[in-house]
């Protein structure tokens, strides 16, 4: 539990999509994911869109809380739009970069209405069989659910950071910026391994 909060964006609700088990969720999540891929074309991201407009709102998050999930993508989908149109036109553009959007706009939905602790069972019971093979599925499901968990929570250390520059008048100070987003990392770190520690992860 205590690793849950250290490095958990979940928000609690009472919606269907909270309801939901969560390797349902991970299975749909798969599936969509996939889809996405194999069809990749403006006409299957225009679909996957409205498909995630819906689910956001059927768990009860503002288009707010959507952009939230992809605003770090800004910079990426900047570099990357004109340079897959100069390889294939517009139409790749779109389907590539549109599928990367929704792709992490689907995970950021799993991981605000699943429990990390829920997630974490699934992918234990999922990964069981390799036990039989001296792997240990505990510390593979955590290091999945670390991968999946850590990057929202820096992204949002670095938003806080820069919104407290911003209301300080510091705007173009990269001291005001990146000592606080050091500190506050190091601080972390020391929590996450503290926690990992109290699970018995430690060597």
């Amino acid at each position: 539990m205590m690793a849950a909060a250290m490095i958990g964006v979940y928000r609690p609700g009472t919606s269907l999509l909270h309801r939901l088990p969560a390797g349902l969720k991970l299975f749909g999540l798969l599936l969509f994911t996939t889809a996405l891929l194999v069809w990749r074309a403006p006409t299957t991201v225009a679909i996957g869109l409205a498909i995630i407009i819906c689910l956001y709102a059927l768990a009860g998050y503002s288009p707010r809380v959507l952009l939230t999930q992809v605003w770090p993508l800004r910079w990426i989908v900047v570099l990357l739009v004109p340079f897959q149109w100069w390889l294939g036109g517009w139409r790749s553009a779109v389907a590539i970069v549109g599928t990367l959007i929704l792709a992490v706009a689907a995970a950021g939905l799993v991981s605000l209405t699943t429990r990390i602790v829920d997630l974490l069972a699934v992918l234990d019971r999922v990964l069981s069989p390799l036990r039989r093979v001296g792997v240990d599925p505990e510390r593979i499901s955590l290091l999945i659910a670390l991968s999946i968990r850590v990057v929202p929570v820096m992204l949002d250390l670095v938003n806080t950071v820069r919104e407290a520059r911003r209301a300080r008048g510091a705007e173009r100070s990269l001291r005001a910026f990146a000592t606080p987003v050091v500190v506050r990392t190091v601080g972390y770190s020391q929590r996450l391994g503290d926690a990992l520690i109290a699970r018995g992860i430690d060597d």
